[in-house]
């Protein structure tokens, strides 16, 4: 999710968020991140088919990159993903087409 979220939610409680600001099941198979308002630390929601992990990561330096406000769900590659959780702002390491240039 995009907007940041109360880091003492624990499963129950994040798992509620998804349900009502998202309409979907926290039991489909996506993984679900969040992040507090200062975005220093996040939080990992998984269904692995028998049960749910909750996964927290805190950077103790900068903050996590996060996607920009407007939409409420956005999903990321797995490299995208490796980026993010390092602290690596992943969104600018992607070249842009070429297309927009002019010689």
């Amino acid at each position: 999710m995009i907007e940041p979220v109360d880091m003492r939610l624990g499963i129950d409680g994040l798992s509620a968020r998804i349900q009502l600001s998202l309409g979907r099941s926290p039991c489909d198979g996506t993984a679900y991140a969040f992040r507090n308002r200062r975005g220093t630390r996040i939080k990992l929601l998984q269904w692995d088919g028998t049960g749910v992990w909750l996964s927290q990561r805190r950077l103790h330096r900068g903050s996590f990159v996060w996607p920009s406000a407007g939409e409420r769900l956005f999903t990321l590659s797995q490299d995208q993903w490796q980026w993010l959780i390092t602290g690596v702002d992943w969104q600018r390491l992607e070249a842009r087409p070429m297309s927009h240039l002019q010689v």
